[in-house]
């Protein structure tokens, strides 16, 4: 079976989280839970797909510090990133992107917090995620 074609930057949403993070894996289980239109796409930051989106976009850092949401052109990180790939679900979800209106200096370090600590509260995985057959064109590789 060939590979499921992967879609571009410009059609769709493109959260990329660490593969190996119960917390992150859990996030990406919430959103697509969420997401009904399946508007979103997922790479693991590990994968070859989310190593090219990360060269692509210059994202200093270390970028398992981040889930960064690639999303019109540009690439978001940490807080903003959340925020915005709330906008992309139905219901009471998608108004919790007002709180993009709170500035970043401020939601930044309830993130970094969050994210310092994710592996010791959630454990980490031995492998990246594989996904379900129903669920694989929503994954880039």
């Amino acid at each position: 079976m060939p590979p499921a074609p992967q879609p571009s930057v410009a059609e769709s949403p493109i959260l990329l989280f660490d593969g190996v993070c119960n917390f992150c894996d859990g996030t990406v289980n919430f959103l697509m839970a969420r997401d009904p239109d399946r508007r979103l796409r997922f790479a693991a930051l590990q994968s070859e797909a989310g190593d090219r989106l990360i060269q692509q976009f210059a994202i200093a850092g270390d970028p398992l510090e981040s889930l960064i949401l690639v999303e019109g052109g540009r690439a978001y990180l940490r807080s903003t990133a959340v925020l915005r790939a709330l906008r992309h679900l139905r219901g009471p979800w998608r108004l919790a992107s007002w709180l993009l209106a709170i500035p970043r200096f401020i939601r930044d370090p309830v993130y970094s917090f969050v994210a310092r600590n994710r592996y010791r509260w959630f454990g980490t995985r031995m492998s990246c995620r594989v996904p379900t057959p129903a669920d694989r064109e929503r994954f880039l590789t």
